[in-house]
């Protein structure tokens, strides 16, 4: 059988278990299972060009979508009047003007002035006021929001902008992000920068929990803008109601399956998209000097390659299409949570994919994260259902089957382990590896 036949196989494959979901359970589940599934590859295909393009061990991967799942409230969301109104939204963004303008005047004197104590003394004069001054101004700000309508409110809302733009700029916010983390963490090495992007992951995490200024903390955020029209809306339309009923469909399946439809093409659009630029990338020079770094480091550097600055760079852009996932997860979803940003769980999840799918192979990555989202949400339903089967003769009341019918839930780690053995033990390349 040839690679391409096999390849197309395996696609088949995935897309055979989401319709034989649609027939069995609902065309609704199958549906959700296929738009996670897109939001899934995206993240997939980000983390594909940091480990598979580059080797970079990045375990912050969570810290980034959030910050996508940030950019929605941010760029979406109207302003909240009161916030504005009462200058405190003001002070905030001036606040944080002055603790840029801080670190920046601190730098510049540390480049600039000549070695001594004269500049030690300076940089710190510059840090220490500098960071009174901040506070003074921004904790004035937030206190202000905070205290404004905190049941319903208590941020600075948004700008008001169609949320399509927010899929975008959860991607530039992540770069952002990523640039300040890269200048700092690239210099360390494998499992040295592992640990230090998930410290940062959980830091972002943390900050977005705690601020509630910025998007309301663990209070939520739900209601947000969305690209397509509430079901609600399409229920009440008479000629949606007339197409539905001409398909043998009723109003509220209809609507549900309209709307998770609609998110599927525009989900896929991206997908598309951003695989064509990660194929164009990877056939470049640049993906192939990429791919050389990857593999022989002091090789690379010899041939005059500045490796810092290409890690740097393809850091970037990954973590900044994980922020676009992030953003369109959240758009999905319709709220903000923090508190489901989980980094050890869900960051294992995105690594399973890759690894599964193949490292350093885009249409690989896609494929795995399809295949694992999908036996990550059916997985306990059918282990419930396995152990109701064995367990059918057991007397009711045995410590035995209450036993095993608790454990079903563990389904989920437990596949995922035995699956990424399976894959490691007969395929260590991964379903479709790397040419």
């Amino acid at each position: 059988m040839s690679e391409s036949v096999k390849n197309t196989l395996l696609f088949l494959l995935v897309g055979a278990l989401i319709v034989i979901t649609g027939f069995l359970q609902s065309w609704s589940t199958a549906l959700l299972i296929l738009n996670m599934g897109l939001v899934s590859a995206i993240m997939a295909l980000g983390v594909n060009l940091q480990w598979g393009f580059a080797g970079l061990f990045n375990v912050g991967i969570m810290g980034f979508v959030a910050l996508g799942g940030l950019a929605v409230v941010l760029v979406s969301e109207p302003p909240v009047a009161g916030a504005w109104g009462l200058g405190g939204a003001w002070r905030i963004l001036a606040g944080l003007v002055l603790g840029a303008l801080t670190v920046a005047a601190a730098v510049a004197a540390y480049k600039h002035m000549p070695k001594g104590r004269n500049r030690g003394f300076a940089v710190l004069a510059i840090l220490v006021i500098g960071f009174f001054v901040y506070r003074w101004v921004f904790d004035g700000g937030v206190e202000v929001v905070e205290s404004n309508n905190p049941a319903g409110a208590g941020n600075i809302g948004g700008l008001g902008l169609p949320v399509m733009l927010a899929w975008p700029a959860g991607g530039v916010l992540a770069a952002g992000a990523a640039w300040i983390i890269g200048k700092t963490a690239l210099g360390l090495r494998s499992d040295y920068l592992a640990i230090a992007t998930m410290g940062i992951a959980e830091i972002i995490i943390a900050v977005m929990k705690n601020e509630d200024w910025l998007a309301r903390g663990v209070k939520n955020i739900v209601g947000l803008p969305r690209p397509l029209p509430y079901e609600i809306n399409l229920q009440n339309d008479p000629g949606f109601v007339q197409g539905a009923a001409n398909l043998g469909l009723d109003p509220v399946t209809a609507s549900t399956l309209y709307v998770k439809l609609g998110y599927s093409l525009l989900f896929l659009v991206v997908l598309v998209v951003l695989l064509w630029l990660s194929q164009m990338a990877l056939k470049s020079p640049w993906g192939r000097m990429m791919r050389a770094i990857r593999d022989n480091e002091i090789a690379a550097e010899a041939m005059g390659k500045n490796v810092t600055r290409r890690h740097l760079q393809i850091f970037i852009l990954g973590s900044a299409v994980c922020g676009m996932a992030g953003a369109m997860m959240t758009t999905l979803d319709g709220q903000l949570t923090p508190g489901t940003y989980q980094p050890l769980r869900f960051t294992f999840l995105v690594w399973v994919m890759v690894i599964v799918g193949g490292s350093g192979n885009n249409f690989g990555s896609i494929l795995g994260a399809m295949l694992i989202w999908f036996l990550w949400v059916q997985v306990e339903p059918l282990g419930l259902w396995l152990m109701q089967v064995i367990t059918a003769g057991m007397a009711d009341g045995s410590g035995l089957k209450t036993h095993l019918l608790n454990s079903a839930a563990h389904m989920r780690l437990l596949t995922m382990g035995v699956v990424l053995l399976l894959v490691l033990r007969f395929s260590p390349r991964g379903l479709i590896p790397e040419k």
